[in-house]
């Protein structure tokens, strides 16, 4: 129960810490703002994190918290629609409650990091559903059998994340949800099962 309890206020501060960036910007926004929206404690904010900029790593959390919340709803697709419904849903709340200038520091600061590569963490919810809806799909015959999931895996997140690099180098001037709902289907042809020709 303590574990859930604190992953439910580390889940808190996060949600509230983005959701104060999209409204105020991230330099108008204090930790007392956090602390406030969250309805936790600066103690408690501390304990997870040593300061506002610490909170860029968490936007990850973000998207986790995002597919776990989507996860029911793909039990019944087959796995080509279920990657696509992923994708929009993750990209429509990108584009409505991550500011463009946030996510591009996100993403910058995996290229120099030294450290941990948060996004690249393969024990993430995104990653393992990423592993599931593959596997399932390669096992019922609606993905291609000759890649290992973790190379399907791999060039879809790559494909996700350079979607999100061009919608920041252009500066956000088109739809991400929409460009992507063009632009991913036509990738993801290359996961379909090779038709026998002979």
């Amino acid at each position: 129960m303590a574990r859930h309890n604190s992953r439910n206020t580390r889940s808190r501060i996060v949600t509230a810490s983005w959701e104060l960036f999209y409204e105020k910007g991230y330099d108008n926004t204090t930790v007392d703002d956090i602390v406030e929206r969250s309805g936790t404690s600066k103690g408690s904010f501390y304990h997870y994190f040593a300061g506002k900029d610490a909170l860029l790593s968490s936007l990850s959390s973000l998207f986790d918290e995002k597919y776990e919340e989507l996860s029911p709803e793909i039990q019944d697709m087959d796995s080509f629609s279920a990657l696509i419904f992923l994708n929009r849903e993750l990209f429509f709340l990108i584009e409505n409650t991550v500011s463009l200038e946030l996510l591009a520091r996100l993403l910058s600061t995996q290229l120099i990091t030294a450290s941990e590569k948060h996004l690249m963490d393969q024990s993430r919810v995104y990653f393992r559903l990423l592993r599931k809806i593959c596997a399932d799909g390669q096992r019922k015959g609606e993905l291609r059998q000759d890649i290992p999931v973790n190379e399907l895996v791999r060039a879809y997140a790559l494909q996700e994340r350079a979607l999100m690099y061009d919608w920041c180098i252009c500066g956000g001037n088109y739809s991400l949800t929409q460009y992507a709902g063009y632009q991913l289907p036509l990738f993801l042809k290359y996961f379909l099962p090779v038709e026998n020709t002979t």
